[in-house]
């Protein structure tokens, strides 16, 4: 049997999944991963993790089986009909199967003063569109290695920093630039910290930990632009000094390419539970959209990832993927969270709700059941039952008579505890 040529165009950590895969299924394809950036395909979710000096760069590096890995490759086109790629270079490649696995892009605020000399960095709504290298001396983001190595060099003769964004990466970067010894102000215009992943007070708890590092939040506020100098003002007028600013207000998926295609672009390329979005294409990670959701998480990508490489690779022809169930986690050091499934504030509705707090070690747990089954939780702080909590959630099995001791470790329970139990 002739091998089919699978072009995966992106090198990012879907990417690398699906490589990986492919080649363990050991089915009859020749993958080919395109990346643009000079390096392989990374671990992106520990690029913070760097900056703290917890890992090393080059310790990120993913594994992607068998595949041709090119790297500083771009692929500036698609031809879905012709099933051919071009590449920056003015040359064309052919595939039997394609992947989209472009990734997603930095947000920047609809700020004023960003660019420097070299400009045109966002589109029409507020998008980074290319190298982040043209940001203001002083500004940053963190998306890839070279984000990394520019932000770590700056802060090395740094001694304070505003990270504008509250939300996972925000809070990871401002933890990882306290580690190395800077004074840190995260400003933050949603109601509380990570508000997509932890409740008001899940939130409070882990604004109580980073202050224990001396990271100061601001919620509820904005910063309409940024000083000349290095700095910025809040909409209040207050102003924030600081050697470095790092923008973490999110990501928006990678579609220009797709798009460009004439393929089915929303938010993210249009997937159906087989992932394809066209004959022979197909899309996956942070840059799909599978039932008006566009996930953006590393763990929801890997699933799409093992689903696709199943069908690719003869496997599991009938494989399918039929949604993801969100998670979110920050480990390591002091500052740490778990959240899963369905966790806020608003899910309480109708739902019975067992609450811990620790005051003694900054801790706060949170588990939402509807009858004997989890439907989702919180830890702060103290992540040791993270993993029987997350077993019992994704295998919907029932929590029994004592639902509290899954929030415990036994046989010590501290006793400056508090427990609170609401039935909403």
């Amino acid at each position: 049997m002739s091998s089919r040529r699978v072009a995966v165009v992106g090198a990012g950590m879907a990417a690398a999944r699906l490589a990986q895969q492919l080649h363990a299924h050991g089915g009859p394809t020749e993958t080919v991963v395109y990346g643009a950036e000079p390096q392989a395909p990374y671990n992106r979710a520990l690029l913070a993790d760097v900056i703290a000096g917890r890992h090393r760069a080059g310790s990120l590096a993913l594994p992607t089986g068998d595949a041709e890995v090119r790297t500083g490759t771009e692929v500036v086109a698609v031809d879905i009909r012709g099933r051919t790629l071009t590449l920056a270079d003015g040359s064309r490649e052919a595939y039997d199967d394609v992947v989209f696995a472009t990734g997603a892009e930095p947000v920047l605020p609809p700020l004023d003063g960003l660019a420097g000399a070299a400009g045109g960095l966002a589109d029409a709504s507020g998008c980074l569109t290319g190298a982040t290298g043209g940001l203001r001396t002083g500004l940053h983001v963190l998306r890839s290695l070279d984000d990394c190595a520019r932000l770590a060099r700056d802060a090395d003769t740094a001694s304070r920093a505003v990270v504008i964004g509250g939300g996972v990466l925000g809070v990871g970067v401002a933890r990882a630039l306290a580690a190395r010894g800077l004074s840190v102000e995260i400003v933050h215009q949603g109601p509380h910290l990570v508000e997509r992943h932890l409740d008001r007070r899940a939130g409070a708890a882990l604004r109580t930990a980073l202050g224990r590092l001396g990271v100061g939040v601001h919620p509820g506020e904005r910063a309409p632009a940024p000083d000349s100098g290095p700095g910025v003002t809040l909409t209040g007028g207050r102003r924030l000094d600081a050697d470095l600013v790092v923008l973490t207000c999110g990501v928006r998926p990678r579609t220009g390419l797709a798009r460009a295609a004439g393929l089915p672009v929303r938010r993210g390329v249009v997937v159906d539970d087989t992932l394809a979005c066209a004959p022979h294409t197909y899309a996956v990670g942070d840059c799909a959209e599978h039932g008006t959701t566009v996930h953006g998480l590393a763990t929801t990508a890997w699933e799409q990832a093992d689903v696709l490489a199943a069908r690719l690779s003869g496997a599991g022809p009938g494989a399918r993927y039929t949604g993801s169930r969100p998670m979110s986690r920050l480990t390591a050091g002091p500052v740490e969270y778990a959240a899963f499934g369905a966790c806020g504030d608003a899910d309480e509705e109708g739902a019975d709700v067992l609450r811990i707090g620790d005051a003694t070690r900054g801790a706060y747990k949170k588990l939402v059941l509807r009858g004997d089954r989890i439907v989702g939780a919180i830890l702060v702080g103290d992540l040791a039952t993270a993993g029987s909590l997350t077993r019992a959630f994704l295998t919907g099995r029932p929590v029994g008579r004592d639902p509290l001791s899954l929030l415990t470790v036994p046989p010590r329970v501290p006793s400056a505890r508090v427990v609170e139990e609401s039935r909403t």
